[in-house]
Order: C-alpha cells, then structure tokens, then sequence
C-alpha cells in the first residue's frame, strides 16, 4: 500500500454533519450548501482522514490508495 490516499466524498449521499471537517479541518471543508468535499484529490495517508471516514453518520467518504487503486476504506470484504 501507497503512502497517497485518493480520497472522495458521495455528495449525493453527505448530509453535512460536517463530522469530517470537525476531526480532519486540513482535509474536509464544506460548501455553502453544506456539502462535504476533501481539500486535495489526493493527500497523505493519515489517521485524521481514516477517523473522518470511519465516523462519517452516512458512510459518504471512500478511500483508495493512489497508486494501486485498491480500496482502503469501507474495506474490501
């Protein structure tokens, strides 16, 4: 696994909660319509983003690793 993240958030699924802007404030920002979205397509993987996924009330936030493609959050089952 990569050390790059491509991070997405599902904006038709994000209901603002902004949870992910409260734990991650580098990574996630809001919109004015309250909708989530990460600050870079591609960041460092970081325990911040994965928190921010992790707690996300509607699972808006997928992560896969840049290089390889492979999913690392919701993982692969």
């Amino acid at each position: 696994m990569s050390d790059k993240w491509r991070v997405e958030v599902d904006r038709s699924v994000c209901i603002g909660s902004g949870m992910c802007v409260g734990g991650a404030p580098r990574d996630f920002t809001l919109d004015s319509g309250r909708k989530s979205y990460p600050v870079h397509e591609v960041a460092d993987s970081s325990e911040a983003i994965m928190d921010a996924a992790e707690s996300c009330p509607v699972e808006a936030i997928t992560i896969v690793d840049a290089e390889t493609g492979r999913p690392v959050f919701p993982p692969e089952e």
